[in-house]
């Protein structure tokens, strides 16, 4: 479980990514953002994570990218970064037949706030606050080497209060993402290395989780052999240096999300109640999975 609002068991900046995760995550998982994409031409969910619904993948790879531009599949890729990029490619590609990026970001915000609105209401308790915090977590954030948090920034604000506090959330996840792909690779992994390092890491059996970013088994073998030929992982499971290696990675993104701690300042805790309390009612409501990754990495440690 999530620690409460004042425990420092957990880091701040990791704090406040759980809290978020649903909230700004459920975009992917919205059956009105699946509506939108197939009447795009795009096909309907291909299935269901507990109660909530998967996203194709081609609308998937095109919306969440779609916040840089119509883009090829490789960069939105390198963007993404734990995917194969022989999965992504093809299906960017087959997503810019269908539609172009103005009008699938549309579509992505649209459905996105349509849950939250089902889900929470237009106005939630705490609305305004949660806008105001946002805010300022999010004001003056460095966009170098963070292409998503960049894009989102670009989007603007939808304009509304519960949509804008969903945007500036997302900002936040993506600035995270953007910082852990940047510590990762500055750490010496690639995607698949650091797919098998995070299932140990979370307490998963290996090639589970993983999988999901579309890798072969032979990647994934060549992955699982340099990191045994490293000394991290040994008989399927981390080594202590695995699990030093992959911690200081979680270390590194938090530091590179002090700004956003230091902005809020004692003000953070406010705003991961009131997240967590929206997230907790997504999640109940099926619009997130009851184990996302955030779930996942507390049970693992």
């Amino acid at each position: 479980m999530t620690p409460p609002a004042g425990d420092r068991s957990t880091p701040p900046a990791r704090a406040l990514a759980a809290a978020l995760e649903p909230f700004t995550g459920q975009v992917y998982f919205s059956p009105e953002c699946h509506e939108r994409y197939e009447a795009l031409g795009f096909r309907a969910s291909p299935g269901m994570m507990g109660p909530a619904a998967l996203p194709d993948g081609p609308a998937y790879f095109c919306s969440r990218g779609s916040v840089m531009g119509q883009v090829p599949g490789e960069v939105v890729a390198a963007a993404f970064g734990v995917f194969d990029p022989a999965a992504v490619v093809p299906a960017v590609a087959r997503g810019w037949t269908l539609t172009d990026a103005a009008t699938i970001e549309a579509a992505r915000t649209d459905g996105a706030v349509a849950q939250l609105h089902r889900v929470l209401g237009a106005e939630p308790d705490g609305v305004g606050r949660a806008h105001e915090l946002l805010h300022r977590a999010t004001d003056g954030l460095r966009p170098e080497g963070r292409p998503l948090f960049a894009g989102l920034v670009a989007c603007g604000l939808p304009g509304e209060p519960l949509a804008d506090a969903w945007r500036l959330a997302d900002r936040l996840r993506e600035f995270r993402g953007d910082s852990h792909v940047n510590a990762w690779t500055g750490a010496g992994f690639d995607a698949t290395e650091i797919g098998l390092l995070t299932e140990l890491y979370w307490g998963l059996p290996l090639r589970t989780y993983v999988r999901s970013r579309a890798w072969s088994d032979e990647a994934l073998d060549a992955a699982e052999e340099r990191l045994v030929a490293r000394g991290l992982v040994a008989d399927g499971a981390l080594t202590a240096a695995g699990r030093e290696a992959r911690e200081s990675v979680e270390v590194a993104t938090d530091t590179a999300c002090a700004p956003i701690v230091a902005a809020l300042g004692a003000d953070l805790d406010e705003l991961v109640t009131i997240l967590r309390g929206w997230s907790q009612a997504v999640q109940a409501a099926g619009g997130y999975p009851a184990q996302g990754p955030h779930e996942l990495a507390r049970l693992g440690r």
